[in-house]
């Protein structure tokens, strides 16, 4: 594995996942490790302009505008920072593409072919080196969404959707597990940094 990686954190609204981030973002300032950290949709300039009208609770678009608006936050961020460190900078990401995957296929029903293919188009070679998934079940994400004060457009699905694009994550991770490590986010906090932070030094080693 590359000594500057490409690490993304995966996961359903209320998993964990940015609790999980900020763990590792902490650490690796810690360990003075040279790094980025970035979440999608939003990072760069454009994509955070691309967020705030996506996310929007008052927006209202159709799944394919929904699909080329996260591609478009995602195109602005490989121009405007991925390529700039790749293999230069540890890159953390708060979600990428497997998240258009899980939500915009399994969640939305959009041919996965187009979505690849765009993907494939806009990354070219570059890939996650590993992915963190987290998973939570029906009780604790409702309880932790409740507690959100601003819920934004992705935090009003119905359930049944937010299942779909879980068992949509976990197939994926289930192709290539050398590569995934599923973080069952109902676990005790303390347990699951552990775990996190055991995976994080075998990766840069």
């Amino acid at each position: 594995m590359s000594k500057f990686p490409i690490i993304v954190f995966e996961g359903i609204e209320g998993s964990g996942k940015t609790t999980h981030i900020n763990f590792v973002y902490k650490y690796f300032n810690k360990k003075n490790k040279k790094f980025i950290k970035f979440r999608e949709p939003g990072g760069s300039k454009n994509s955070e302009k691309i967020r705030k009208i996506l996310l929007n609770k008052n927006s209202n678009f159709n799944n394919k505008t929904d699909l080329l608006l996260m591609l478009g936050s995602r195109s602005e961020n490989i121009e405007k920072i991925i390529k700039k460190n790749y293999k230069k900078k540890i890159i953390i990401i708060d979600r990428f593409i497997d998240s258009t995957i899980a939500y915009q296929h399994y969640g939305m029903g959009i041919d996965l072919k187009i979505i690849k293919s765009i993907n494939h188009f806009l990354l070219n070679k570059i890939s996650p080196d590993f992915t963190f998934l987290n998973i939570v079940n029906k009780k604790n994400m409702l309880t932790r969404l409740k507690k959100r004060k601003n819920l934004n457009r992705y935090d009003k699905f119905d359930y049944n959707f937010y299942s779909r694009v879980q068992k949509g994550f976990i197939k994926l991770a289930s192709k290539n597990r050398n590569k995934y490590k599923i973080i069952d986010s109902n676990n005790e906090i303390k347990i699951n940094k552990e775990i996190i932070f055991e995976k994080i030094n075998r990766l840069l080693k």
